[in-house]
């Protein structure tokens, strides 16, 4: 997940497409994330040089497809890809120390069904992956950039929504989840006004949470405290 809030010493840092929608922290690895990721990372580990990949090739089957960008520290993934062994699962976060423990999760587990991106979101979805390919993407609880001067900076938006859209197969779904009301607000705004895509809830409903997205610490804690979550299912219509 991409919780993190933002510092108001964190400079805008652009890219090809702008300005991103994460600040890069240099956090260290501790022992055992850096052993899974030597260990690990040439078998599950996926590059911007690998160009289009193939998830036939890569997975060595043909199953239902999922993208998760932004995972965190990748136990969520994890846990939903040991719940699925017959759904393969792409995870793309550029956070050095979230790979490494996601690494060490899939080792801990015994999967086979994952593979890991540690590049910007934005070039995995224009340089890696082929039209059509996704049954699903997910983005859970991105960095909701909650002061008003930094909304730009939020990863749904319009333009990004599009562009996910032509990597869904029609019918694949787009699910979003926040624990920011205001953030869950744009998102509902963006997703209804967006072409090729209808909410698998009344127009304007949020969704129930389905089963398959683990509950998070931090979103239990949050719920502890009062503080709502929020679920949006959008699935692509043409």
């Amino acid at each position: 997940m991409t919780d993190q809030k933002e510092s108001s010493n964190d400079s805008p840092v652009t890219t090809r497409r702008g300005v991103r929608s994460f600040v890069l922290r240099q956090g260290r690895m501790t022992d055992g994330q850096k052993k899974a990721y030597e260990r690990s990372w040439p078998r599950f580990g996926l590059s911007r040089e690998d160009g289009m990949i193939d998830p036939r090739q890569i997975f060595g089957r043909e199953a239902m497809l999922n993208l998760e960008i932004g995972f965190g520290m990748g136990r969520s993934l994890a846990e939903m890809a040991e719940a699925a062994p017959e759904q393969d699962f792409i995870g793309v976060e550029v956070h050095l120390p979230g790979v490494g423990a996601l690494l060490k999760d899939i080792e801990d587990r015994g999967l086979e069904n994952v593979r890991v991106y540690n590049i910007d979101a934005n070039d995995v979805i224009d340089l890696c992956l082929p039209d059509a390919c996704l049954d699903q993407v997910m983005v859970f609880f991105p960095d909701p950039w909650h002061k008003k001067k930094h909304n730009k900076r939020r990863l749904v938006q319009p333009e990004f929504v599009q562009r996910i859209r032509h990597k869904l197969r029609v019918g694949g779904i787009l699910h979003l989840a926040t624990d920011w009301e205001n953030y869950a607000e744009h998102m509902m705004e963006v997703m209804g006004d967006a072409e090729g895509f209808a909410n698998t809830q009344a127009q304007g409903e949020y969704s129930p949470r389905p089963e398959y997205r683990p509950v998070t610490k931090f979103e239990k804690r949050g719920e502890n405290l009062g503080h709502g979550v929020w679920d949006l299912l959008f699935r692509r219509t043409n």
